[in-house]
């Protein structure tokens, strides 16, 4: 059974949090939240010194299986992390704002 871990819906992401995007470069760069912190899941081991020392990191990936297990290596590291359900497939259904890479370019949640 997978293990449990604190997930937030988008709608409960307080103003101002703390949001890692766990994905691939090329999804990162299709369309990501604006002010997220990009650090893909086989990266997170060796960045961790990039994460706050302090506060709840917000953690999302494409539909939230990548960044439920992000979630609990974070918690288990000491760590107060909180999964996104649905991670950015429900962050663009919600109307959350996007940007991309290259600007200009319509982003996308691959």
């Amino acid at each position: 059974m997978p293990q449990q871990v604190p997930s937030v819906s988008v709608d409960q992401l307080p103003d101002g949090a703390t949001v890692l995007d766990v994905r691939e470069p090329d999804e990162w760069a299709a369309g990501h939240a604006p002010d997220a912190l990009h650090i893909p899941m086989g990266d997170l081991a060796a960045r961790l010194d990039e994460l706050p020392a302090d506060g709840n990191v917000y953690v999302v990936c494409r539909s939230g299986g990548r960044s439920a297990r992000a979630t609990a290596y974070l918690n288990a590291n000491g760590w107060e992390a909180t999964n996104v359900d649905g991670g950015m497939k429900s962050w663009h259904a919600a109307g959350r704002p996007m940007v991309s890479d290259p600007p200009g370019t319509e982003p996308e949640v691959i």
